[in-house]
C-alpha cells in the first residue's frame, strides 16, 4: 500500500506544501506521496470520511477555509490546538486495541511555532507593540505566537468587525487584550507598532500598502517594525513592498510555511527529535526559501 499525505483547501492549486513535504521525504528517505487536494467546507466531512476508511494516509497538513472544521473531524486534539479550536495538521497515530490496530486522527497547530519561528529569526523585540490584519484561523495561530513572544497586547484590523470571532476566541483563550478594529483605520496603528502580521488573502491589503505609500510620498513617513505577510503568492506583496520601501524589515509567508511544515514532518513520520537541518536545506531550496541557522 503506498502512504499518502496531502495539504487540504480551497483554492489549493498555488500551495508548496508538496514542494516543501517532498523534499523532505525524499532527503530523509521516506516513502510517502503528498499532493494538493482541493476541499471546500462542505465537503470536508465526506472527504474524511474517506480517509477514515483507507489505510493508506500519515498526514494532513490543513489550509483556509478548513482549519476550524477540521476539529470535529479528529479524535483528539493537543497543544495550543486546544486552546485555539483551529487546526492545520491532522497526524495519524496507531492505536492497539483488542483484536488489532487502529489509527486515530490527531490534531495539532504548527502554525503557531512557524510565525513564532519566523519572527524570532528576523530578530522581533521582546514585549512587541503589536498588529495583526485579518481576524481567522490564522490570526488566531498569530494571536497565540504574539502571546509566545511576549507581547502585551493585540490590535486586530478586519475588513468587517463582526466577523473576528476565531480571534476573539483565541485572545480569550491564551490571555492576551485584544482590541478589534475596522481595517480602514489601521494604517498609523500599522505604521507605528514592532510588529505586523497580515493573515489577509492576497492582495486584501493592497489598499493599506496604498496608504503606507501615499503618506511616506507626502509627509515622509516610515515604518520601523517587522512584517510578517502569509500571504506568499504572489510575491512580493504590494503591503510587503511597501513595507520594505519605507524602512521595515519584511519576512515572507514562505519562512512560515517552511517552518510550521518542519513541525508536520515530524509528525508525518514519527520522526523522534527535531527535523535534521540537512532536511530543512533542502526544503528550502525546494521552494527558495532563504537558509537561517537553526
Amino acid at each position: 500500500m503506498t502512504l499518502r499525505a496531502a495539504v487540504l483547501g480551497h483554492p489549493i492549486s498555488h500551495s508548496k506544501s508538496p514542494a516543501l513535504h517532498r523534499a523532505a521525504y525524499a532527503k530523509l528517505g521516506v516513502q510517502l506521496d503528498y499532493d494538493a487536494v482541493d476541499v471546500t467546507e462542505e465537503a470536508l466531512p465526506a472527504f474524511m470520511a474517506g480517509v477514515r476508511a483507507d489505510g493508506g494516509w500519515r498526514g494532513l497538513s490543513v489550509t483556509m477555509p478548513l482549519k476550524a472544521a477540521m476539529a470535529a473531524e479528529v479524535d483528539d486534539i493537543r497543544g495550543v490546538a486546544g486552546q485555539l479550536g483551529v487546526i492545520n495538521t491532522v497526524a495519524f497515530e496507531p492505536v492497539d486495541v483488542p483484536g488489532g490496530v487502529r489509527t486515530r486522527l490527531v490534531g495539532y497547530n504548527t502554525d503557531v511555532a512557524g510565525i513564532v519561528n519566523a519572527l524570532r529569526y528576523a530578530g522581533v523585540a521582546a514585549q512587541p507593540s503589536a498588529v495583526v490584519l485579518g481576524g481567522g484561523g490564522t490570526a488566531a495561530a498569530a494571536i497565540a505566537a504574539l502571546k509566545e513572544l511576549g507581547a502585551p497586547s493585540v490590535e486586530v484590523y478586519v475588513r468587517d468587525v463582526g466577523r473576528a470571532g476565531e480571534a476573539r476566541a483565541a485572545a480569550d483563550a491564551v490571555g492576551l487584550p485584544l482590541q478589534v478594529l475596522p481595517l480602514t483605520a489601521a494604517a498609523p496603528a500599522v505604521a507605528a507598532a514592532d510588529v505586523v502580521i497580515s493573515t489577509l488573502p492576497p492582495r486584501a491589503a493592497d489598499g493599506l500598502a496604498e496608504e503606507l505609500a501615499a503618506d511616506r510620498a507626502a509627509h515622509g513617513g516610515g515604518v520601523h517594525g517587522v512584517l510578517l505577510d502569509v500571504a506568499y503568492d504572489p510575491w512580493p506583496s504590494r503591503i510587503a513592498a511597501a513595507w520594505d520601501t519605507a524602512g521595515g524589515r519584511v519576512v515572507p509567508g514562505l519562512e512560515m510555511l517552511l517552518y510550521q511544515a518542519v513541525e508536520q514532518v515530524r509528525h508525518f513520520t514519527g520522526l523522534e527529535g527535531p527535523v535534521p537541518a540537512e532536511v530543512i536545506d533542502v526544503m528550502c531550496d525546494a521552494v527558495g526559501a532563504p537558509r537561517r541557522a537553526f
